[in-house]
């Protein structure tokens, strides 16, 4: 077999197993979702407009752009029905399980991120690096640190969440005040 026929052979066999891996389909019940590994993701931050959610700065044109802030508490009942909030274990499944290295650089949309930091977005996530909002009605950090919470939670106070950041390729884990506000992935039934 020539040099040729082999590596068409090999790329031929990649982009079969890439297929299995992850599709990407545009119209779940007007959602965008991602299928990775065994998970099917919405491939966009959440933005559904209730009382205790936000938009970056309080702009709309951030929402649109961005997805809404939501607090822990909403953020375990905003997930439309046959969705809901992932689980800390979920996340890992996601992450450590599918992924692997350098998940945070795999993950991230190809453009909207500060200083260079944009991803490869190998899978079709898009994660938007939406910020944060805070009790007293500042904000910080958007184009900079994407943060998605989960229904995990840390301990009466606390929840845990994943975050992306413009400058890591990885995927970083925590846990922070039930009050603040992050965005959300929902994650399908």
């Amino acid at each position: 077999m020539s040099r040729v026929r082999f590596f068409a052979k090999i790329t031929q066999a990649v982009g079969i197993a890439l297929a299995l891996a992850f599709t990407l389909s545009c119209d779940f019940d007007g959602f965008k979702t991602v299928k990775i590994g065994n998970q099917v993701w919405m491939a966009e931050n959440l933005n559904i407009d209730i009382p205790s959610s936000k938009c970056y700065e309080n702009n709309p044109e951030n929402c649109k752009k961005y997805g809404r802030l939501y607090n822990w508490d909403a953020a375990k009942t905003i997930c439309p029905k046959g969705w809901h909030l992932p689980s800390d274990a979920e996340w890992d499944n996601l992450v450590k399980g599918f992924i692997g290295d350098d998940a945070g650089k795999k993950l991230k949309a190809k453009n909207g991120w500060n200083e260079n930091g944009n991803g490869t977005d190998d899978f079709g996530f898009s994660a938007l690096p939406g910020g944060d909002g805070y009790s007293d009605g500042g904000f910080g950090n958007v184009g900079v640190l994407g943060y998605w919470w989960s229904a995990t939670e840390g301990n009466s106070i606390n929840a845990w969440y994943r975050n992306v950041d413009y400058d890591y390729s990885d995927v970083g884990r925590n846990y922070y005040g039930k009050s603040i506000l992050f965005s959300v992935r929902c994650l399908q039934d």
